[in-house]
């Protein structure tokens, strides 16, 4: 265990990540508890509101942020400062996540169908650094063969070829794919040749004027969100809490 430790963890660098991902998981564990204790009114915590202001978390969240970012900028990848950059750096951005709906709408989403959109951020951060963490680089370049990395026309064909491939999912409407296809190349090529989102850039401009392509389009996503929706937003209740009625 010690030798897969030091192999796969301190030698290349990543505890810093690591750390930052722990801590970002821990910190929005422990920020959906208080929030859901604070709307049941139970426990000791309240709302900050000084002088009738209520500061969001997000703001303390931002700090936390700036201070991670500057510290990890002047002490390097390795050493105890790091490890402190990170921690830091990880609750920052845990505190900011949690309120990202606030953030997107302006507006005080938490406790409505809107502010799910917060929980759904966090579940996708984590995939897609615990996939870094794991040794996946962006664009599959990680992917490539020793005599292949040393030749510069190969490694900057197959960025532009899976950055390609995320585009084409994202004009699509399929974002989530997009974003963990820049990670995982055969996700995206798996986004980017299926039909696309019936409301998405792709389906306006090239399904105008296709009627079947674009009956087809909306037939599945609706199969597709009858499926998968409900269960996707159970799954966020359950995490983040059940929005208000």
């Amino acid at each position: 265990m010690g030798h897969w430790w030091y192999r796969n963890i301190v030698e290349p660098g990543k505890l810093p990540l690591l750390l930052a991902l722990a801590s970002f998981v821990l910190t929005f564990l422990v920020t959906r508890a208080v929030t859901r204790l604070i709307r049941a009114g139970k426990g000791p915590f309240r709302n900050i509101t000084p002088g009738g202001v209520h500061v969001h978390h997000v703001v303390p969240g931002v700090i936390l942020m700036v201070l991670g970012g500057f510290i990890a900028l002047a002490g390097g990848r390795r050493g105890f400062g790091s490890g402190v950059a990170a921690v830091l750096f990880g609750i920052g951005v845990g505190l900011v996540l949690d309120e990202f709906a606030l953030i997107l709408h302006l507006d005080d989403v938490y406790w409505t169908e809107e502010g799910t959109k917060s929980v759904e951020i966090v579940i996708l951060t984590v995939a897609l650094v615990a996939l870094i963490l794991a040794g996946f680089l962006p664009f599959g370049v990680n992917e490539l063969g020793p005599e292949e990395s040393t030749d510069r026309f190969t490694v900057v064909r197959t960025v532009a070829v899976n950055f390609l491939f995320a585009l084409i999912a994202l004009t699509k409407g399929k974002g989530r794919i997009a974003l963990i296809g820049v990670l995982v190349p055969f996700v995206a090529l798996f986004g980017a040749i299926r039909l696309a989102r019936p409301n998405s850039p792709w389906a306006r401009r090239f399904y105008r004027k296709r009627p079947k392509a674009r009956a087809r389009a909306r037939v599945r996503a609706y199969r597709h969100d009858r499926r998968w929706s409900a269960l996707r937003r159970k799954a966020e209740h359950v995490i983040g809490g059940a929005p208000s009625r």
